[in-house]
């Protein structure tokens, strides 16, 4: 039976952007499946863990992020915006519409949709907040105009949900977390640690 790595994650943290592509190859190279879960960060596991929104945590502790963005953007010769234009920018609407995209095409594509994002972010400096923004990248990805209006319907937001839900009752605080035999692995930097269970 092929592994499964459960991935929680938000479209808008540059840790996911770091790690996003790096998970699928890794999936990719041990045939297991990647189940993509988007959850409200922000809104429900920082309050419940003791996280902090960006703006909210100590100067140092800001400061030192930079830092650690660019050195990570040279190590794995990833290129990034490290204060884009668009950040802080709310999440929620691309997530639903990665888990719209999902429920009607799978996890596959909403792979490709969700790196899509991260990129809109991160190298392009876009609006992953705007819709017309994310109308065109679902035309970039031959998906229909219907996702947007599906992104808010009940079973979407069930989903968006149930994923959070799930989220909070196994410990995750951060995105990326990636869930695999039961063992959570956080952080894009952990990713090590993940291929080394996918190879036993």
């Amino acid at each position: 039976m092929a592994p499964v790595i459960d991935y929680f994650m938000v479209p808008n943290s540059p840790w996911t952007y770091f790690g996003h592509d790096r998970l699928a190859a890794l999936a990719a190279q041990h045939g297991a499946e990647i189940r993509i879960k988007p959850i409200d960060l922000g809104g429900q596991i920082f309050p419940a863990s003791g996280g902090l929104p960006l703006g909210q945590r100590a100067p140092q502790r800001q400061a030192y992020r930079l830092v650690e963005l660019k050195r990570f953007s040279e190590a794995l010769a990833i290129p990034i915006n490290i204060q884009p234009r668009f950040f802080p920018v709310p999440g929620d609407r691309a997530c639903t519409l990665i888990v719209a995209v999902q429920l009607a095409h799978g996890d596959a594509t909403a792979m490709a949709f969700a790196g899509d994002l991260l990129r809109a972010v991160w190298v392009n400096e876009e609006d992953i907040n705007d819709d017309e923004l994310l109308q065109r990248k679902l035309h970039d990805r031959q998906l229909p105009d219907s996702l947007m209006a599906a992104a808010q319907s009940e079973a979407t937001l069930a989903r968006f949900q149930a994923n959070t839900d799930e989220a909070l009752a196994i410990g995750v605080f951060g995105s990326p977390t990636y869930v695999c035999a039961g063992a959570l692995y956080w952080g894009q930097d952990r990713l090590d640690f993940l291929a080394r269970q996918l190879a036993k």
